[in-house]
């Protein structure tokens, strides 16, 4: 899947393009992507002069805007959600960070953007934290999508698992067809990476640097590990006897941040069955070009990736310490970005007016 969208990329035939040539299946978005994008504004200059007109708040412009592009990027990938039943042809969209600590405020930002794209290819973004996990489930239960998003640690990812099937356990209950009902489980790759290899390098041995590059892998692979070990357990069959779809691992963060690593490590290295990467334009096209794709390459790596975690724990680095601090500063990121871009917009309309 590709990490962006913007009106232009719609508009232009790039998005399409990249479809037809490079087999994109999907895209995400979050806010920063969409600060991004507004922050060009021409794209966006007509609809923005019609919100001015019509006075309409800043919430609510934002809220029409990137509604609007995920509604047309669902109907771009329409195609392709036909041809494979729903698995891909996905267009992801979040709901408002700042609710991130609100359950029932995301659930119902949740419904809202649900009703409002009225796509069956569209999938809502909700982070993981400790309070998104019943919102998830609540959902989940009312017949939704779900991109579970920002997931760094192995322990939060197995709650996420539980939210996904308490959600379908409700949605049966409720006489949802769950076969209509996908979901997949957004786990962070390289910023793993780049906090744990900033640590090892105050660490300073040749131990701890020879570990540098690896934490990242050897946490995701683990993940897919815990993925496979739920799809073996009776609670899981009862679900997918009735139809439901299992909760597919994405890899997020998968643009590497560090030079000295190949450019496409967390594609190449992060080949499984049924899973997805999210990857922005730039590790799509490095992808393309020159990525060595030669088969599954997590499976049967899990006593290595354990071995990996355990060498970082030896050196005095806390994995708790170091998660718990990832999911706060991906919090705060998309915070400022939900600022930024409600900025943008709210300068866009002054203009306008």
């Amino acid at each position: 899947w590709l990490d962006d969208l913007s009106r232009q990329r719609l508009t232009s035939g790039n998005l399409q393009e990249l479809i037809d040539t490079k087999n994109v299946v999907g895209v995400t978005t979050n806010p920063t992507i969409f600060a991004a994008a507004l922050a060009d504004g021409e794209s966006y200059r007509e609809q923005v002069a019609e919100l001015a007109k019509a006075g309409t708040s800043v919430d609510d412009a934002v809220f029409r805007i990137t509604t609007d592009d995920v509604r047309d990027a669902c109907d771009l990938f329409t195609p392709v959600a036909q041809a494979t039943q729903g698995v891909d042809g996905r267009v992801s969209i979040e709901v408002d960070p700042r609710l991130a600590q609100d359950a029932d405020a995301t659930s119902a930002m949740a419904q809202k953007l649900s009703q409002t794209i009225d796509r069956p290819n569209a999938l809502i973004k909700i982070p993981a934290t400790e309070k998104g996990l019943p919102s998830i489930a609540a959902t989940i239960a009312e017949g939704i999508s779900v991109n579970v998003t920002l997931i760094f640690s192995l322990d939060r990812y197995r709650g996420v698992i539980n939210a996904y099937m308490q959600g379908l356990e409700e949605a049966l209950e409720n006489g949802k067809d769950l076969s209509t009902i996908h979901s997949v489980a957004s786990f962070f790759v390289s910023r793993v990476d780049t906090e744990i290899d900033k640590r090892l390098d105050a660490v300073g041995t040749d131990e701890a640097k020879a570990l540098k590059g690896k934490a990242g892998l050897a946490n995701a692979r683990l993940a897919y590990q815990v993925y496979e070990e739920q799809l073996e357990t009776e609670r899981w069959k009862r679900l997918a006897a009735a139809g439901a779809n299992p909760q597919r691992p994405l890899w997020a963060s998968t643009g590497v941040k560090d030079p000295s690593l190949p450019d496409t490590l967390y594609v190449s290295e992060l080949v499984a069955p049924n899973t997805v990467n999210t990857m922005p334009e730039k590790t799509l096209d490095a992808t393309y070009d020159h990525a060595e794709i030669t088969g599954d390459t997590v499976t049967g790596t899990y006593q290595q990736a354990t071995d990996v975690l355990n060498a970082v724990a030896e050196q005095g680095i806390s994995y708790e310490e170091v998660v718990d601090q990832l999911e706060t500063e991906g919090l705060k990121k998309f915070d400022k970005s939900w600022d930024e871009l409600l900025a943008t917009v709210r300068t866009a309309l002054d203009e306008a007016r």
